[in-house]
């Protein structure tokens, strides 16, 4: 059974408030409860229902899956901030920060190079912390091609920056 526009609105209202006490479950604040409620209401007006489907028990699995891919990113951007931190205090070394400086630079140069569909795969998947499929669905490509473009990102990333460190800036010596 195909829910034509009017009577999915419909219907969206009534999930709203059982999905936000669900959001608010997992997340245990209503400021996250009402962003993972928007983007499941957001995620079922974006995609094609599927036929048959209880609106109410899919809604809970899509905000569950989005809140579940929320918690692998934030566990992958808190373990770069830490890591930063600690680098950064373990090293007061200039000359190891500025090369640093200098291969991020590389890399990011060397990604604005790529191609747009290696680019964004590159992104979503590494960048973001997305898995495959949600790229694919994102990018509406097969798993496989997502796959294959994100290895030839990454194989275009390494040879365009190579596997040695970046070179040292030059300095003149003052006599």
């Amino acid at each position: 059974m195909s829910l034509d526009d009017h009577a999915l609105r419909q219907e969206i209202v009534t999930i709203i408030a059982p999905v936000r006490r669900f959001a608010y479950s997992l997340t245990g604040t209503h400021f996250e409860a009402d962003d993972l409620l928007q983007m499941t209401i957001e995620r079922i007006l974006s995609r094609p229902l599927p036929a048959d489907v209880h609106l109410l028990k899919w809604a809970f699995r899509i905000c569950r899956n989005i809140w579940i891919d929320e918690m692998r990113a934030r566990k992958v951007r808190l373990r770069a901030v830490e890591e930063e931190k600690i680098d950064f205090a373990q090293t007061q070394d200039g000359e190891r920060h500025m090369m640093g400086r200098l291969a991020l630079q590389q890399v990011q140069e060397a990604m604005t190079n790529l191609p747009d569909d290696q680019r964004a795969v590159l992104d979503l998947v590494a960048v973001e912390g997305m898995s495959y499929a949600e790229a694919a669905d994102i990018l509406d490509a097969p798993i496989g091609t997502i796959m294959s473009r994100l290895s030839r990102a990454r194989k275009s990333l390494v040879e365009a920056v190579g596997s040695s460190p970046p070179t040292k800036p030059k300095t003149k010596v003052q006599p």
